[in-house]
């Protein structure tokens, strides 16, 4: 899988903070500490959309090609007009906003804060507001799909089901004490793959039509230095949505690995990246792979070379390595 990196005019000038491909083109949105929405066009090569913000951006998400939100340091909620450049604020968290998603099926955008609270913003409403829950605790991670929501606070997992919020469908507790730093949905089946601070990734995947349920967890460094194990936080996973039980971890040290849940072995890592791997997209093929390399502000150690943004194919020796990973448990 070789990689390009992406040549931007006005280069991001400080920690990227999520990228994400768009549901239909290869668009590729870009949220930063610099407080800049980008929007670059993979294809053609073009940054598309550019606005600039009051404050640091720590996280994006993509309602349609034309129509994304942000989360924001000073704790807003905008919304962006893709196409016009028209944004607006739909809406504030009582401290600083660190995650949002879109909810196709509720057409809700799911913000989370450290003020505790998940708020629900309905995009059918004049008023957009439509539900809040406050947790007692401020929100590590989240990640959507389908009507499945889930929230990451310390070392546990909480899954709501977005047509009843009362309380939550399950939770998970990590396999340590240590925090997990991120999770992520699995597109095709019940199940998530979350990322821990001391490197380990928990897998879990659940079939209606199989009662034997996936779960384990793995380092995703086993090697040790000096008899000790490689404590590097897991910043982002994320699934191939169309190579069955294929996803990609990113972590700090700035390595990519892929994996193949269902034979539970590595497939490959790309080569070091300048800076911490801060996170990662596939596009709606899933033949691309974008890696965003930058600095995260978790340790004080990190490198701090400028952020860029690599691009990679998904070749057919992927592709075939995951057939056959899988064909073998079968």
């Amino acid at each position: 899988m070789n990689g390009t990196c992406l040549e931007l005019e006005n280069p991001i000038r400080d920690a990227i903070s999520r990228i994400r491909f768009a549901p239909q083109s290869n668009n590729l949105l870009i949220s930063s500490w610099d407080s800049s929405l980008r929007l670059y066009d993979v294809d053609g090569s073009a940054l598309r959309f550019e606005a600039p913000s009051e404050a640091a951006l720590l996280d994006c998400c993509l309602q349609n090609e034309s129509v994304a939100f942000t989360a924001a340091s000073d704790g807003s909620v905008t919304r962006y007009d893709l196409h016009s450049g028209i944004n607006d604020t739909i809406g504030n968290h009582d401290d600083i906003a660190t995650s949002i998603g879109y909810s196709d099926e509720t057409c809700q955008v799911i913000s989370a804060g450290l003020d505790k609270k998940i708020l629900f913003w309905d995009m059918r409403m004049a008023k957009a507001l439509a539900y809040w829950k406050n947790l007692g605790a401020e929100v590590e991670s989240m990640s959507l799909f389908g009507f499945n929501l889930m929230v990451v606070i310390g070392a546990s997992i909480y899954m709501y089901d977005l047509r009843n919020l009362d309380k939550s469908v399950q939770s998970r507790e990590s396999h340590s004490d240590n925090r997990i730093r991120c999770v992520s949905s699995i597109p095709y089946s019940e199940g998530y793959a979350a990322g821990s601070v001391d490197g380990r990734v928990a897998v879990e995947i659940s079939h209606p039509s199989n009662p034997n349920d996936i779960r384990y967890t793995f380092r995703c460094h086993p090697k040790s230095k000096d008899g000790r194990y490689h404590l590097v936080s897991v910043n982002d996973i994320v699934f191939n949505p169309l190579i069955r039980g294929a996803f990609v971890t990113g972590d700090n040290e700035g390595y990519v690995s892929a994996w193949d849940a269902r034979s539970r072995r590595r497939l490959f890592e790309l080569p070091r990246y300048p800076n911490s791997v801060a996170s990662l997209s596939y596009n709606h093929e899933g033949q691309l792979l974008a890696v965003a390399s930058s600095y995260t502000y978790q340790e004080a150690k990190e490198i701090e070379e400028p952020p860029q943004i690599f691009i990679h194919e998904v070749d057919d020796s992927y592709i075939r390595s995951v057939s056959a990973g899988s064909s073998s448990r079968n």
